[in-house]
């Protein structure tokens, strides 16, 4: 494992070395030429009682976001036939619920899990909080992945979510890795936290044994009525950056270009390809939030020369 110093010397390297490095680390571990499309479904939306303060979903802030009860499971499975039409192999389903409750919605959950996976898709949820029973009960029921962002450094943390704690989320982390599902863990920049803060969170992802099979890289995207709605824009080569980074710390884990991609170029993008970014999320939505779209993303994948990849990994 790095420590923090070494993480910020990869970080801080002059850019052309740093992308060079990250490059030659993807193509090592990867075909640099290949995207895996993910689609990520809003399957219960709003009225959540966290107090995240980056996210329209909490209950507590006024926005303009329709709240939405639990999908029926047959419109999730429509969606999903839909989005692995569309090139995606893995579909993920996420529930704004502080924590997993066992009732007849995880039941439902359960249900949904069961027949995404009979699509022969790669199947995620990020449902909250879970105990190790739960993450069995998903595992059991053909769920592979388990997405529980760290969000940022412990310190930055504490500063934007006061409803759950940074050791909440490694309970949850550890209870998905004894049930022997894979992790989806990674965290949000432009919320702002400082270099330093990005370094530490970086750190924090090194600690979990083994490293998570998925990095997700989001971009801040400012919603209305919530406290970071005046958030300042994260400069692209900072993202690069931290794409470049997380690409040299896990070599074998998808580094997921996530949230925010309206407001980045094509060129940004792939920029971030390049330095070893190989997953994103497609559709027209990433939760709540505006996406690029599909038609969008199979004309820069073509643009670029780049294919989608065909077939769950």
């Amino acid at each position: 494992m790095r420590t923090v110093e070494e993480i910020r010397a990869i970080h801080d390297q002059p850019f052309p070395e740093l992308v060079f490095q990250a490059a030659s680390v993807h193509r090592a571990n990867w075909d640099p030429s290949d995207i895996q499309f993910c689609t990520l479904d809003s399957i219960k939306t709003g009225a959540c009682t966290e107090d995240c303060a980056y996210c329209p979903q909490s209950a507590r802030y006024a926005t303009d976001l329709k709240v939405e009860p639990l999908k029926e499971v047959s419109r999730v499975l429509e969606g999903a036939k839909a989005a692995k039409a569309k090139g995606s192999t893995r579909y993920c389903m996420g529930a704004a619920w502080r924590e997993v409750k066992d009732d007849a919605n995880f039941d439902a959950v359960l249900d949904m899990v069961k027949g995404v996976k009979a699509e022969g898709m790669e199947v995620c949820v990020t449902l909250g909080l879970l105990n190790e029973d739960q993450a069995v009960r998903l595992k059991d029921a053909g769920c592979d992945v388990y997405n529980h962002n760290l969000d940022s450094s412990r310190e930055f943390y504490e500063k934007i979510i006061h409803t759950r704690t940074f050791d909440d989320r490694l309970r949850t982390l550890a209870n998905v890795r004894k049930a022997g599902l894979e992790v989806c863990s990674g965290g949000i920049l432009g919320m702002g936290e400082s270099g330093e803060d990005r370094m530490h969170f970086l750190h924090e992802l090194t600690k979990l044994e083994p490293a998570p099979e998925s990095v997700p890289i989001n971009q801040l995207v400012p919603v209305a009525g919530t406290p970071m709605a005046d958030a300042e824009p994260l400069p692209p080569l900072d993202l690069v950056r931290m794409i470049a980074t997380a690409r040299i710390l896990f070599p074998k884990s998808r580094v997921r270009l996530s949230a925010g991609r309206t407001s980045m170029s094509d060129e940004l993008q792939a920029l971030c390809f390049l330095a070893g970014a190989n997953s994103l999320f497609t559709g027209e939505k990433l939760l709540t939030t505006p996406n690029p779209g599909d038609s969008h993303d199979h004309k820069l994948v073509e643009a670029l020369g780049m294919k989608i990849e065909t077939a769950a990994v």
